[in-house]
C-alpha cells in the first residue's frame, strides 16, 4: 500500500502546495476584477448599485478632462521613467562589472533606495526640491543667492520631479538584474573581442545587449508595472498638483472612489487601467509558455 500511495502523493504535492495561491488569484484577483467590471456598467455612486447603464460610465470617463490629463501625464512619466532606469541601471551594471574595488559596497548603496517605500522616497524628495529648503536652500547658503530650484511648484515641470525621485529609487533594481545578466556572459566573448581589437562599447551594443534580451524583457515588465501603479510618490510629493499638473490615473481612481463618492466612474477607470497591464502580461506569458513547450 505504501508503495502505491507515496508516488501518487509525490506527484500531487506541487499542485497541493500551489492550491492556496491559485484560490487567492481566482477569488481575490479575478473575482475582484469581474466585480469591478460589473460595477463599471452600473450607475453606482456612493454605494454599488444594480442599475445597469451600459458603457455610459466609460463615455463620461473619456469626456473628463482630468482623466485625459492623467493619461497624458502617465504616458510622459512612463517613457521617461523606463528609459532613464534602463540607461542608468545598465551603465551602473557595466561599471560594477569591471570588478571595481568595494563592489559589494557599491551594490548595497545603489540598491538601498529600492528598499525604501515610495512614500518615504516622495517625502524626502519633496523636501529636497521644495524652494527655500533642501537643494535650493543649500545652494543659496553657499552664496548663489540667485539660484532657484522650483520645479516641484511649477505646473509644467512638476511631473519631472516625480520622474527624478522614482528613477533614483528604481535604478538600483535594474542595475542588479542587469549585473546578473552581465555576469552570465561567456568570458571567451571578451577575449575574442580584445584579440580582434573591437571597442568595448561595440561589444556591449552588438553582442552583449542582444544576449541580455530575457533580462531586459523582465526589467521592462517590472518597470512598466510600476508605471501603471504609480500613486504613492505622487501623493507624497505633489498631491497631484500644482492644481492637477501631476495627476495620474491611480490618484483619479482613489479620489473618485473615496472622496467624490463615484464608485461607478472609479470602477470604469480601474478597468481601463487594467487593459495595459494585461497587454504587458499576455505577450510575456505567451513567450514563457512557448519556451516551456520547446
Amino acid at each position: 500500500m505504501r508503495t502505491r500511495f507515496f508516488p501518487r502523493a509525490a506527484r500531487l504535492s506541487p499542485q497541493l502546495a500551489l492550491l492556496p495561491m491559485a484560490l487567492v488569484a481566482i477569488v481575490g484577483y479575478l473575482g475582484a476584477a469581474l466585480w469591478t467590471l460589473r460595477i463599471s456598467l452600473t450607475g453606482s455612486r456612493t454605494f454599488p448599485s444594480g442599475r445597469f447603464i451600459g458603457l455610459a460610465q466609460y463615455r463620461r470617463l473619456f469626456d473628463n478632462e482630468r482623466w485625459m490629463l492623467s493619461l497624458h501625464n502617465l504616458a510622459l512619466y512612463g517613457v521617461l521613467f523606463v528609459l532613464a532606469c534602463l540607461l542608468i541601471g545598465f551603465l551602473l551594471a557595466v561599471l560594477i562589472d569591471q570588478r571595481v574595488r568595494g563592489e559589494g559596497l557599491f551594490r548595497t548603496v545603489f540598491l538601498y533606495p529600492y528598499a525604501m517605500s515610495f512614500v518615504a522616497t516622495g517625502l524626502v524628495w519633496q523636501w529636497l526640491l521644495t524652494p527655500g529648503d533642501g537643494i535650493d536652500g543649500a545652494v543659496r547658503a553657499l552664496g548663489w543667492s540667485g539660484f532657484r530650484l522650483d520645479w516641484i511648484v511649477r505646473q509644467d515641470l512638476a511631473i519631472y520631479t516625480i520622474v527624478i525621485a522614482t528613477v533614483w529609487q528604481a535604478a538600483g533594481l535594474v542595475m542588479v538584474l542587469m549585473l546578473a545578466g552581465l555576469r552570465g556572459v561567456d568570458p571567451d566573448i571578451w577575449k575574442a573581442a580584445r584579440l580582434d581589437g573591437i571597442p568595448a562599447w561595440r561589444v556591449y551594443t552588438r553582442i552583449v545587449l542582444p544576449m541580455l534580451w530575457p533580462t531586459v524583457a523582465t526589467v521592462l515588465l517590472l518597470l512598466s508595472s510600476a508605471v501603471v501603479k504609480l500613486y504613492d510618490a505622487v501623493v507624497a510629493m505633489t498631491q497631484g498638483g500644482p492644481g492637477t499638473a501631476s495627476e495620474v490615473p491611480t490618484k483619479f481612481i482613489m479620489d473618485h472612489l473615496f472622496l467624490r463618492s463615484n464608485v461607478g466612474l472609479a470602477s470604469a477607470a480601474a478597468i481601463v487601467l487594467l487593459v495595459p497591464v494585461l497587454a504587458l502580461l499576455a505577450p510575456y506569458a505567451y513567450a514563457r509558455s512557448r519556451k516551456e513547450a520547446v
